[in-house]
C-alpha cells in the first residue's frame, strides 16, 4: 500500500534545521522491582548529567535537551511481542525515570523544561536487535528504536553520559559499534563516565508482560491543555505512542494514527494567569517538536516523508504531520471545545491514554460513544507522577516542589513573577 500523497498546500518541516540535543544519556537497563531500586542504581549519574547540564543554561534563554536512551529488549519489530501486553510496565518504567529526573532536580534545584532548564527526553533502545540489522531505507519510528537506528540518526550530541558499570561498559561499546558502522566516527565520540553501581543486582533488559490489554490498537487518541509542556505531558505522549502496536510483517505498514486533542484557546479564557497562556498553535508546537525528537530517527539528508498542514478558519484551527514509510504513522491535533473532543465524533479511534487520576473521563467517553451504537474504547491507564520520598521534601519551606514544576499553572505564574522581575517561588 502506497503512501497518500501530501495535499499541494503542505509544507515539510524537516527540511527545518533540528532542535540541537546537548547531551544523551546511556541507562543500561531500568527494569527493576520500584522506583526505590532505580533511584539506588542511577540516582548519582542522573545528579552529575543534570547538574552539570542545568550549569550550561542557567540564567539563559534556551534550554538544554538531554535524550535518555533506556535499554530494553524483545519490543522492536519484526521481532515485537504484542505491545500493548507490556504496556502497563513499560508506562510505569517511562514514569519512574521520568520521576527520577524530578526527584534529582528538586533535590538539586535544577530548573526543568522552560528557558534556563534542563529538557529531559525519555526514548527506548532495543538492544535484543543485533548491530548492522536495520534494513537500508528503513530507519524505525521512535519511541522504541534499535541501536543501529539510533547511531544512524547521527544527532549532534556534545557529550555521550555512559554509566560506570559493567551493563554500561557493555552498552557504551555496543553504541560505539553502532556508530562506528554507520560513520566510522566510534572512537571519536565525547564520553563522560558516571558515577554507576555495581551492587550485583543491576537493572534489567526484560519487560514484563501483562493480561490487562489483549487487544492491538492501531488509531489511539489522548487529550489535554498541553501548556508550556512539561515532564507530565511528555509521559502522557509518550505513553499514548506506546499503545499504538506496531505492523509487523507487512511492508509497507498501513498507516497508525495518533490522534491529540488539544483544548481550544476559547476554553481557557478563565484560566489563572491566562495573559501567559500559550496560544492552540503554539500548544501544538511544543507537542509536535517534543514528538518529533523522540519519533523521529531518520538519517541526515534523507527523505522523511514528514509533512506538516495548518488548517484554520476564525473558530478551528488543525494540524496534521505523516511520518515515515515503511512505518507510517499519522499524527493528528485537533481542537477541543468539549470534554470529549474527538472521541465521540471519529468513530474509528479505538482506544485512549489517560492519567490515573483522569481515568473517570475514560468512563464519560464510553458512554458517550454507547449512546451512539458505537464499541467502547479500550482505556490505558498512566501512572500520576509524584514524590513521596522523604528527602523530596525536607524542611526548607521555600524549596520548589516537583508537584510545581509539572503544573502549568505554577509555570504561568513563575513567568508572570519573571516578567515582573520578581524572583521565582
Amino acid at each position: 500500500m502506497s503512501r497518500p500523497c501530501p495535499p499541494p498546500n503542505w509544507r515539510d518541516p524537516a527540511s527545518a534545521a533540528p532542535r540541537h540535543h546537548e547531551a544523551l544519556l546511556l541507562l543500561p537497563g531500568a527494569a527493576v522491582s520500584s522506583f526505590t531500586a532505580l533511584k539506588a542504581a542511577y540516582e548519582p549519574a542522573f545528579s552529575t548529567s543534570l547538574s552539570e547540564l542545568w550549569a550550561s543554561v542557567k540564567g539563559t534563554k534556551r534550554s538544554a535537551v538531554l535524550d535518555i536512551a533506556v535499554a530494553v529488549s524483545g519490543l522492536v519489530p519484526s521481532d515485537a511481542r504484542q505491545r500493548n501486553r507490556v504496556f502497563d510496565h513499560l508506562q510505569r518504567l517511562l514514569a519512574d525515570v521520568y520521576k527520577l529526573v524530578g526527584l534529582v532536580s528538586v533535590k538539586r534545584h535544577i530548573e526543568l523544561d522552560g528557558p534556563g532548564g534542563v529538557d529531559a527526553r525519555v526514548f527506548f533502545v532495543d538492544r535484543t536487535k543485533p548491530i548492522g540489522s536495520r534494513a537500508a531505507g528503513s530507519p524505525q519510528i521512535g519511541p522504541v528504536v534499535s541501536l543501529a537506528s539510533l547511531a544512524a540518526s547521527r544527532r549532534a550530541w556534545k557529550v555521550i553520559y555512559s554509566v560506570d558499570s559493567p551493563q554500561g561498559d557493555d552498552f557504551l561499546r555496543e553504541m560505539r559499534q553502532a556508530v562506528d558502522q554507520e560513520t566510522g566516527l566510534g572512537a571519536q565520540l565525547n564520553i563522560q563516565r558516571l558515577p554507576g553501581t555495581n551492587d550485583g543486582h543491576p537493572p534489567g533488559l526484560e519487560i514484563e508482560e501483562s493480561t490487562s490489554h489483549s487487544t492491538p490498537h492501531y488509531h489511539v487518541a489522548v487529550g489535554g491543555t498541553f501548556d508550556h509542556l512539561h515532564t507530565g505531558h511528555k509521559l502522557l505522549l509518550t505513553a499514548t505512542l506506546l499503545a499504538l502496536d506496531p505492523y509487523v510483517g507487512q511492508f509497507p505498514s498501513p498507516m497508525r494514527v495518533m490522534t491529540i486533542g488539544i483544548t481550544g484557546d476559547e476554553m481557557l479564557v478563565n484560566k489563572q494567569y491566562s495573559e501567559f497562556l500559550e496560544s492552540w498553535v503554539e500548544r501544538w508546537n511544543g507537542v509536535w517538536e517534543f514528538l518529533q525528537s523522540i519519533i523521529d530517527f531518520f538519517p541526515p539528508g534523507t527523505p522523511k516523508q514528514i509533512y506538516m498542514d495548518y488548517s484554520a478558519t476564525s473558530k478551528t484551527k488543525g494540524a496534521t504531520a505523516l511520518i515515515g514509510e515503511s512505518e507510517s504513522l499519522k499524527l493528528r491535533a485537533v481542537p477541543i471545545a468539549d470534554p470529549f473532543g474527538p472521541t465521540i465524533t471519529d468513530q474509528d479511534i479505538t482506544a485512549l491514554v489517560v492519567s490515573k487520576e483522569t481515568r473517570s473521563g475514560g468512563k464519560s467517553v464510553n458512554d458517550e460513544r454507547a449512546k451512539k451504537g458505537w464499541e467502547t474504547l479500550e482505556v490505558f491507564e498512566v501512572d500520576v507522577l509524584d514524590l513521596s520520598e522523604p528527602e523530596a521534601a525536607k524542611s526548607n519551606a521555600s524549596m520548589e516542589t516537583f508537584e510545581s514544576k509539572i503544573s502549568s499553572t505554577e509555570i504561568r505564574k513563575r513567568r508572570m513573577n519573571l516578567a515582573k522581575g520578581s524572583p521565582s517561588l
